[in-house]
């Protein structure tokens, strides 16, 4: 994808340099990128063998082999994919598992896997690290890249800490520890441990949910108090991001109801759930949160269009000095708020969703997989921003599957199965993220064949 200036790259001793993917690929080396690159109205069995395709001599497709071959190896990993579904219905998750068993299914040396796991909740992590031991344990070689740190210490044999572009640190796994390595990821000392903030919740609900119930919800009783910072907890499929779209009109209510800030939403419509004080930053920041090809105003000016324009004209100075404003406010790294959002990092492209709710401060504020793919210090800069919110009186709602990352925001956590909630807990009945998996094994059945 990129050449390089100065030095090598060695296979088995002798230097190469590859003129295009192409080249990489056909020497053995398989890259799952962060954002997918699958087609999605093809079948997940199509996809695994896009480009190495069974044929007969006269160059038809042979349909049963293509499936037999991914069946025996969907099986063989014990990965929950059906593999005549189309991928464009899957959710997000197993759409990313898709993309990692493509890589997985061929004739690979190496594979680099950048933040495979930024949208799987533990089951499926647990089936991806198997199938990543299967892997080495027949000589495959794994570059794996993540921010989630306590993957590191349970996939990896040696781990290279890069800050600024520039080499920070190697260590053999067994032999650091967390602090060590966080402070080689910021490049200063932190505390062992963050403690959980303290509750701000206050009398008065920001949000409602009055038995609930679409196609995916049924019967979803739930009371978000202001100031709260409340979390949804669930394996994929669940139903948790389906609430939050609920929430936001992106799903219409069959029945039940929806009340932000004590007025009901009638029209079932973003535009309506917005202008009654309800933000949503989704968990595909790339396809659903921002227009990557717009830049920082663009994106910000975006959902609350009336209050910089007069006369159905843009007001551009007042738009780029609040879009400057919530910059500097939220810290998103940009040399001017006319940078394209595509230029940016993950962690900063995440603050632009953030601040295109900024300003006014929203009454509800709905948060699905708030942290994915970024960094320790852009994951702690976007805490800051969750806990900021709280005490103004906006009730947050977080989706994670980041189960430490709920014990350390919420006030209170509700277990969500089959579109319901079964369970919630405060953060007092519950003593580690450990106990939080327990419960919602215990609460949810196994995670079945998705189809």
């Amino acid at each position: 994808m990129h050449t390089f200036d100065e030095g090598s790259i060695q296979i088995d001793g002798r230097e190469v340099a590859f003129a295009s993917p192409a080249r990489s690929r056909d020497a053995g080396i398989a890259v799952v990128y962060q954002d997918l690159s699958l087609v999605e109205s093809l079948s997940v069995g199509a996809n695994l063998m896009l480009g190495r395709e069974p044929r007969t001599r006269f160059g038809f497709l042979r349909k049963r082999q293509l499936m037999r071959h991914v069946e025996e190896f969907l099986d063989a990993h014990k990965i929950p994919l059906d593999p005549r579904v189309a991928v464009g219905s899957l959710p997000f998750a197993y759409r990313q598992m898709t993309e990692i068993c493509k890589a997985l299914i061929g004739n690979v040396r190496l594979l680099i896997l950048d933040e495979p796991t930024s949208a799987l909740a533990n089951d499926e992590e647990v089936i991806l690290f198997d199938a990543i031991r299967a892997a080495t344990a027949r000589g495959v070689g794994v570059v794996y890249v993540t921010h989630r740190l306590n993957e590191v210490f349970r996939i990896s044999d040696r781990v290279t800490v890069l800050r600024d572009g520039a080499d920070a640190g190697s260590f053999d796994t067994p032999a650091t520890d967390m602090v060590e390595l966080v402070g080689a990821i910021v490049g200063l000392a932190l505390p062992h441990r963050i403690a959980a903030r303290a509750s701000t919740a206050a009398a008065g609900a920001s949000l409602t949910l009055a038995a609930a119930s679409n196609s995916r919800l049924r019967g979803v009783d739930l009371t978000l108090q202001s100031g709260e910072i409340r979390g949804l907890a669930g394996l994929v499929g669940s139903g948790r991001t389906e609430i939050l779209e609920t929430i936001f009109g992106l799903r219409p209510l069959v029945s039940g109801g929806v009340t932000p800030g004590g007025a009901p939403l009638n029209g079932q419509s973003p535009a309506e759930a917005i202008e009654q004080g309800v933000a949503l930053v989704p968990e595909d920041r790339q396809v659903q949160g921002l227009v990557v090809d717009h830049s920082i105003e663009r994106n910000l000016t975006l959902p609350r269009l009336s209050l910089f324009s007069v006369w159905g004209w843009l007001r551009y100075r007042a738009s780029v000095r609040q879009a400057e404003a919530s910059m500097v406010q939220l810290n998103v790294k940009a040399p001017n708020s006319a940078t394209r959002v595509r230029n940016l990092s993950g962690g900063n492209q995440q603050k632009v969703v953030f601040a295109k709710w900024h300003h006014p401060r929203p009454t509800v504020l709905l948060l699905d997989e708030p942290t994915v793919g970024v960094d320790v210090g852009a994951r702690e800069e976007i805490y800051r921003l969750i806990e900021g919110a709280a005490p103004s009186g906006t009730g947050v709602l977080v989706v994670s599957s980041d189960l430490a990352e709920l014990l350390r925001l919420c006030d209170r956590i509700s277990i969500v199965v089959g579109g319901r909630i079964v369970q919630t807990l405060g953060r007092g009945d519950l003593d580690s993220a450990e106990d939080l998996h327990r419960r919602v094994q215990v609460a949810q059945p196994a995670n079945e064949l998705v189809t």
